[in-house]
């Protein structure tokens, strides 16, 4: 194997690598994104029910001995 084969495979190797490393990238945007609603969605639910603890009659509030 001459010197410019041995370049053309290195090349090969290391192109497959990237491509390998941006679909490995690709997918945690993904998941990063699936999660960055997820956790907006739950932000979004904690407030509504700390509002409707806030509305709610002095039944959720412990007892004044407490």
């Amino acid at each position: 194997m001459d010197r410019h084969d041995t370049m053309e495979e290195r090349l090969s190797h290391l192109i497959r690598a990237v491509d390998d490393l941006s679909d490995v990238v690709t997918a945690q945007q993904r998941e990063i994104d699936r999660l960055t609603r997820l956790v907006h969605l739950l932000c979004e639910r904690e407030a509504e029910r700390e509002q409707m603890a806030g509305e709610a009659p002095a039944a959720n509030a412990p007892p004044p001995h407490w």
